[in-house]
């Protein structure tokens, strides 16, 4: 051990110091950017990475949190859907907001052979999880943000027009359920050889 007027001993409270300091800063950094992948408070539309984020999205699958992943097959459902939510109020940045809370600009919903993805363009907010589509039914479970919630849901599919109605669902307080059934989801495929079809905003 050093005594007190070591010389060295000025040396080594230094190096400790600046050590704790990488510490305190790699545990910053951790905290900043930990937690549920989906809270970004912002952070996509900031640096211009959203649609990185999106196509990250795409490329993962779900955990069997509580159930087996469905099989790989096709559905009805099967596409990709926007909307534009009309709200006005911007976004704020908050790491303890709950999820799915419906916020203004595009949303986009991805469903794939069991698997649902969904993505707000503006904060870079998104989630992951499975569905399983039974008649006019759907069930929604092993979603990150509320593990042991299984979403019902009915639905219809017209024109293009993806329409959710909430059998039950407490996901996120209720706010899953909010957010999917509060207005139709577009398809970013034509629902037929219309030339007069147009794309909806945020399919690009």
């Amino acid at each position: 051990m050093l005594s007190k007027n070591h010389p060295g001993r000025a040396n080594v409270l230094a190096i400790t110091g600046v050590c704790l300091a990488l510490v305190n800063l790699s545990c910053s950094s951790h905290t900043q950017t930990g937690g549920q992948a989906g809270k970004l408070s912002g952070a996509g539309t900031a640096n211009g990475s959203t649609s990185v984020i999106w196509t990250e999205l795409l490329q993962k699958t779900p955990f069997p949190h509580t159930a087996p992943l469905p099989p790989q097959k096709r559905t009805v459902l099967d596409g990709t859907y926007t909307k534009f939510d009309p709200k006005k109020t911007p976004a704020v940045a908050c790491r303890r907001c709950p999820d799915y809370v419906p916020e203004g600009g595009i949303w986009k919903l991805h469903l794939n052979k069991g698997v649902f993805r969904i993505f707000h363009e503006f904060t870079g907010w998104r989630s992951i999880g499975s569905f399983v589509v039974e008649g006019n039914r759907v069930q929604l479970f092993n979603d990150p943000t509320c593990i042991e919630v299984t979403g019902m849901y009915t639905w219809t599919l017209e024109a293009g027009r993806l329409n959710w109605m909430v059998v039950q669902d407490e996901c996120a307080i209720g706010m899953r359920a909010k957010n999917l059934a509060q207005q139709p989801w577009l398809s970013c495929q034509p629902p037929s050889m219309e030339t007069n079809w147009q794309q909806p905003p945020g399919c690009d």
